[in-house]
């Protein structure tokens, strides 16, 4: 080997004498023989050195060689006979070798031979114990496998039996007993593999029922809705029953339920409920199976995902609260409509009250009051939409009963439905409105048709008739014979009806409304004082404004507002009665008919003024003076005449009227009368006037006055009513006398003659018979008399009209 060629010592070789290259090539072969230096740098140190150095390493090399082969030669002489005494040896062994294999090789076949026979035998028994254990175990095997295969086969029939809740069981099992006994074999693991494909169907075959489900309660929840409210209904008629026969006994509030009946017991009053006394009355239950939410709810809780399935119902349920709250947007249009929509909501939440009680969980009660709260929110502001459409009060009443049964269903199951009552409140406002409306159609109806004139009565039996519907006591009338005449016309007993028919209908809305007496004696009193002084007070301005309504007509108006004023009295007899509230209660409403009828009376009366005016301007119209006259014809005007007798005849009919009233319109009428004369008189279009004509007006002021005297309506003191036209007669006076010299030698004092007789008036008029004078100046400058009146009239015009300006210049 080569480490021991380098433990062992080199031959000497001869160096030259002086020569470094023989240390230099000794020092390469030293580290040839050696193992631990990389050949690589050795050799490339020989080649680079000097010049033909590969040479002399090689002659070098060659002699080292050779010591090295004298070196072995003579270790193999040393060792050489002990060689050959080896190899003689191992000769004479071969022999005996030889022979022994022999011998072996001869006995390994007679062993053979024997035992051929023996190894088939053990064989045969080795394979026997083999097919019977292996027999072993398969039954031992089997025995654990066949309760698997009987838990799957069972399985399988009850998912075919749709027993999902006893498959899940029996999965359970399969899972924690059966299939780990026998895990390893392949078919448990398809099984275990299996298993959950099966949940996740049994999950996805229980959700569909459960939507299923979800769409029958969304069909049957009107139903189920009609069922709870009808139920509702019975016991809220049955309680008010047993209120009004055995006030003082304390029954408490009905509650109702799903698997409860109506009750039957009459509690020894006699009463029953409605055709339904003996029968049992259909439930949610009865119209909805339930089990598919129990399957899935245990199912989805079997496996563990609860939470899921709860969040899954409650999602679809808000679904359709949000649904059954949209209603149709004709729903205004009848009570059916609103009847639906209210059993909608009721079914929801029968159901969902149902689904509380009998579930763990799956429904909680503040999940229920936020779908409330939220299903609340939107009914009111759907009620509060559609119910401003409703223009007939019989449907607003239809609603609100709606509303007062679906508030109570609703309470009956925990549901707060204080803000259904505060909306009732604001329908009854709606309704009241309508009311109203409808009331006016009514009271113009009795208007449009009332002939305005005293009721005639003939016997006993129609006086009896009428004060039997409004009433009316006089004295006086009661002593007169009949036939005989009550004062007012036919409408204001009608009118009486019917405001005692509103009573009647405003106080249907507030029952039920579980009000105090004194709060529903308050609401129907106000609300009579809208039809009193909104409604009836507005049928009667119109009525006054009539063109048709003549004088006659307007008496019997003020006629008959004084009636109905003397019966407000009876009408807050009438709400006590209902109410059993005293009118002396605090805070009570009085009745402001007084004020209607007063307010109505003036404005009739001032009809007549302005009517009799109206019909006075009429006649006036007719006035066709010859105003260039030269004399009076002696008699007064025809149209006078005729205006005068109008008056006469309807200052008779003013006998009706109060005093003051009747005595007022002579007064208006004979001052207009004067004042438009006057205007007649001072007309601007009138540039010229004689002297005859103002004799012949003078003719017709006179007649006015006569009439003034004759006292056409009794009452009047002195010549109060001759004032009317003081003016007029000043005026006339101071032309016909032509007294100027004392009209101006007086004017301004108080005692003057013709104090009332204006400047500006007297010249206006002057200047008028100026102008004629002007006209005949060619013919009066021959006649003396003419020129002095003509000279004396434009004297009397400058002071006139000194005058004038001293009164526009003090002003």
């Amino acid at each position: 080997m080569a480490s021991d060629r380098v433990d062992k010592p080199l031959p000497d070789i001869p160096e030259d004498d002086g020569s470094r290259e023989e240390k230099s090539f000794g020092n390469v072969f030293a580290e040839l023989e050696s193992v631990d230096l990389p050949l690589g740098t050795t050799l490339r140190s020989v080649y680079d050195d000097q010049p033909n150095a590969h040479k002399r390493f090689m002659e070098k090399l060659d002699i080292r060689i050779r010591n090295h082969d004298r070196e072995i030669e003579k270790m193999c002489n040393f060792h050489h006979q002990g060689f050959v005494d080896a190899i003689t040896e191992l000769l004479k062994v071969r022999a005996d070798a030889e022979k022994l294999m022999g011998q072996v090789t001869d006995t390994n076949r007679r062993l053979q031979d024997a035992g051929r026979e023996v190894t088939a035998q053990t064989e045969e028994v080795i394979r026997c114990r083999i097919q019977q254990r292996n027999m072993a175990t398969t039954v031992e095997k089997l025995q654990l496998c066949i309760p698997v295969l009987e838990m799957y086969s069972k399985l399988k029939e009850q998912l075919e039996s749709k027993r999902y809740y006893a498959a899940l069981k029996t999965m359970e099992q399969l899972e924690e007993v059966y299939i780990p006994r026998v895990s390893q074999y392949r078919f448990c693991q398809i099984m275990a593999e299996n298993l959950p494909k099966l949940r996740e169907e049994i999950k996805d075959i229980s959700m569909s029922d459960l939507k299923d489900f979800l769409e029958s309660i969304r069909k049957h929840s009107d139903k189920i809705g009609e069922t709870a409210m009808k139920q509702a209904q019975q016991h809220r008629t049955f309680n008010s029953a047993v209120q009004k026969q055995a006030s003082g006994m304390g029954y408490g509030k009905p509650l109702y339920s799903l698997n409860g009946q109506i009750p039957s017991q009459n509690n020894g009053l006699g009463l029953e409920d409605d055709d339904q006394s003996e029968e049992e009355v259909l439930t949610a239950q009865d119209l909805v199976d339930f089990s598919p939410v129990y399957r899935c709810l245990h199912i989805y809780t079997v496996l563990g995902d609860r939470e899921t399935f709860e969040n899954y119902y409650r999602k679809q349920r808000k679904k359709q609260a949000r649904l059954v709250l949209q209603p149709q947007s004709n729903m205004h249009e009848t009570v059916a409509g609103y009847r639906r929509y209210f059993n909608q909501i009721v079914g929801f939440f029968v159901v969902e009250d149902h689904i509380l009680h009998a579930t763990q969980g799956l429904v909680t009660r503040a999940f229920t009051e936020e779908i409330w709260n939220m299903a609340l929110s939107k009914i009111i502001a759907v009620l509060r939409t559609h119910s401003s459409y409703c223009s007939d009060p019989d449907l607003v009443l239809e609603l609100k009963n709606l509303i007062v049964v679906f508030a109570d269903t609703l309470q009956g199951y925990g549901f707060p439905v204080n803000r259904l009552f505060d909306l009732l409140f604001e329908i009854r406002d709606q309704y009241n409105e309508t009311l109203l409306k409808k009331w006016a159609l009514v009271f113009r109806e009795i208007f449009d048709l009332d002939n305005y004139s005293p009721i005639p009565v003939e016997t006993e039996e129609d006086y009896r008739s009428v004060i039997s519907r409004f009433p009316f006591h006089d004295v006086e009338i009661e002593k007169q014979d009949f036939p005989k005449k009550l004062p007012m016309s036919q409408s204001v007993p009608q009118i009486y009806i019917q405001v005692k028919e509103f009573i009647y209908a405003s106080l249907k809305f507030s029952e039920s409304l579980h009000r105090s007496s004194t709060e529903i004696d308050d609401m129907l009193r106000k609300s009579t004082n809208l039809l009193l002084t909104r409604t009836l007070s507005g049928c009667l301005q119109n009525l006054i404004k009539k063109p048709h309504i003549g004088l006659t007509e307007l008496v019997q108006i003020i006629i008959n507002t004084t009636h109905l004023e003397q019966a407000c009295k009876y009408l807050e007899d009438f709400i006590t009665n209902i109410t059993n509230v005293s009118p002396e209660t605090a805070h009570t409403t009085r009745l402001y008919g007084l004020s209607t009828f007063k307010d109505a009376r003036h404005a009739a009366e001032g009809e007549i003024y302005t009517k009799l005016n109206q019909k006075i301007d009429e006649f006036i119209q007719l006035a066709d003076y010859e105003w260039g006259m030269p004399e009076s014809d002696g008699r007064a005007s025809g149209y006078l005449m005729d205006l005068i007798n109008f008056l006469r005849s309807t200052f008779q009919v003013f006998t009706h009227l109060p005093g003051k009233v009747a005595q007022t319109a002579c007064m208006s009428a004979c001052k207009h009368l004067s004042t438009s004369l006057m205007q007649m008189l001072l007309d601007s279009e009138l540039k010229q006037i004689t002297m005859g004509a103002i004799q012949q007006f003078n003719l017709d002021v006179i007649q006015c006055e006569l009439f003034a005297s004759s006292e056409p309506v009794p009452g009047f003191q002195g010549d109060t009513l001759q004032l009317a036209f003081i003016d007029l007669r000043q005026l006339l006076d101071l032309f016909m006398v032509w007294d100027w010299s004392t009209y101006l030698a007086d004017y301004g004092q108080p005692s003057s003659k013709y104090l009332r007789v204006n400047p500006s008036t007297a010249l206006a008029l002057l200047e008028k018979m100026k102008d004629t004078s002007k006209k005949n100046h060619i013919f009066s400058q021959f006649r003396k008399n003419d020129r002095d009146k003509q000279k004396l009239i434009e004297t009397v015009v400058k002071q006139l009209r000194s005058l004038v300006n001293g009164m526009s210049q003090h002003s």
